[in-house]
């Protein structure tokens, strides 16, 4: 009876491993597949064609442009004061008015100034009538000697005479064109042609040439515009400004655009541009910034530009010959790396590490890249290398004419990472 239990445990044991290997191959058989239709076994998915934007690059002259905020200022401003103390006598302007060089503006009380040239002059003429009759006795005392009448002592005594009266005309001269100028500061003239502020006096305050000012007169046409720009593009200025004197200089002088913002006519109105030259380049660099300060003067016949008023100045130092852009938001940025999708001929992309150069508006010049090759835009967010891509023209170029310019040396304003 032993014996016949242990030969079914044997037997038993072999029908459930069958049994279980039937089920599993079952099993094996329902189990659904994962590769589509018509796709071989161990073979992967297609991907799906992505629409993205491209732009194709190009190659342009770019300007190399150093942006700054900049001031207008007068070429020439003075506060107007009296040379002489005294009373307003008239004022002959308004409060705000253009004058000319050589306009009168103020007249003090000039009668004791006048008394003063009048005794000058009187002076003068009865010394100049001394003169002449002294003359004429030098004249009859050479003739006199020359027949022995006189001595030689008498004849050098009317001599002595006759150059000390000389002396005094010559003083009485003198005091008559010192009366003159006194007089002349009775009345103030405009020394140059320009646009004077509000008038401090009125007709018979008493003025005096240590107290304020009568008015301030300020040149307007042309006009200056200082603003200061990095120290790293202080040779290529230097080299653009060439000599630093003359006439052939101020003609080849760095041009400089001054942007005049318009709110008035909408955020989206352009500005207006006025063109200027640089006409003085500090000779020290500021330690404490690390720039240098920079004055251009501007024609100013419509007068829109004040001074204290703040523009934009885009001065333009060199030119980039044949460089190739690309809208800056084609660029990728990880870290210090730079890349940018390039579209191949079999509509798939690939990563392309690139260098930037230089921003130019919406624009911004690279190394890595050919002209006439096709970098993608917008829709780069799903995009990896080998990518499959449906191209459409990307809009925001067809807004810019071409780079603008923009602050040289500045970082390119791209995404952050892929997008």
């Amino acid at each position: 009876m032993h014996h016949k239990r242990s030969n079914l445990g044997p037997l038993w044991a072999t029908l459930c491993v069958a049994i279980g290997l039937a089920g599993c191959q079952r099993g094996a058989g329902n189990a659904p597949s994962d590769a589509a239709p018509g796709t071989a076994p161990g073979a992967s998915a297609p991907r799906a064609v992505q629409t993205v934007s491209v732009f194709t690059a190009q190659q342009r002259d770019v300007p190399v442009t150093v942006e700054a905020a900049g001031t207008v200022v007068a070429l020439e401003s003075v506060d107007l004061r009296p040379q002489v103390a005294g009373t307003v006598a008239e004022v002959l302007v308004r409060d705000g008015q253009f004058v000319q060089r050589g306009q009168p503006l103020f007249r003090l009380d000039d009668r004791a100034d006048r008394a003063n040239l009048e005794r000058a002059r009187a002076q003068l003429q009865r010394d100049q009538a001394t003169l002449a009759d002294l003359t004429r006795q030098w004249q009859r005392a050479q003739e006199l000697r020359a027949q022995n009448f006189i001595a030689q002592s008498a004849a050098d005594t009317v001599l002595a005479t006759l150059e000390a009266q000389k002396a005094a005309v010559a003083a009485d001269q003198a005091s008559a064109r010192s009366a003159e100028v006194a007089l002349s500061y009775s009345t103030l003239q405009a020394p140059f042609g320009g646009r004077i502020g509000a008038i401090a006096v009125n007709r018979g305050s008493a003025v005096q040439p240590n107290g304020a000012a009568l008015v301030n007169i300020s040149r307007i046409d042309p006009i200056g515009v200082q603003f200061s720009v990095p120290e790293s593009q202080l040779s290529a200025l230097l080299r653009a400004a060439g000599p630093p004197a003359g006439a052939k200089a101020a003609a080849s002088a760095p041009v400089v655009s001054i942007s005049i913002p318009a709110p008035e006519r909408g955020r989206q109105a352009p500005a207006e541009v006025l063109q200027g030259r640089v006409v003085f380049v500090d000779n020290a660099v500021d330690t404490a910034t690390g720039s240098i300060r920079v004055k251009a003067e501007v024609a100013n016949g419509s007068h829109m530009l004040w001074p204290g008023q703040y523009v934009t100045a885009r001065l333009t130092t060199r030119t980039l010959a044949g460089a190739v852009v690309v809208p800056q938001a084609a660029v990728i940025i990880r870290g210090n790396e730079r890349s940018i999708y390039v579209v191949k001929a079999d509509a798939t992309v690939e990563m392309r590490s690139v260098q930037q150069r230089l921003p130019a508006g919406e624009f911004v010049v690279v190394e890595g890249v050919q002209a006439g090759e096709k970098v993608v835009v917008e829709g780069k967010s799903n995009l990896r290398p080998g990518s499959p891509v449906k191209e459409t023209a990307y809009v925001g170029a067809r807004r810019g004419a071409g780079p603008a310019s923009s602050a040289a040396g500045g970082a390119a304003s791209g995404p952050a990472g892929p997008r």
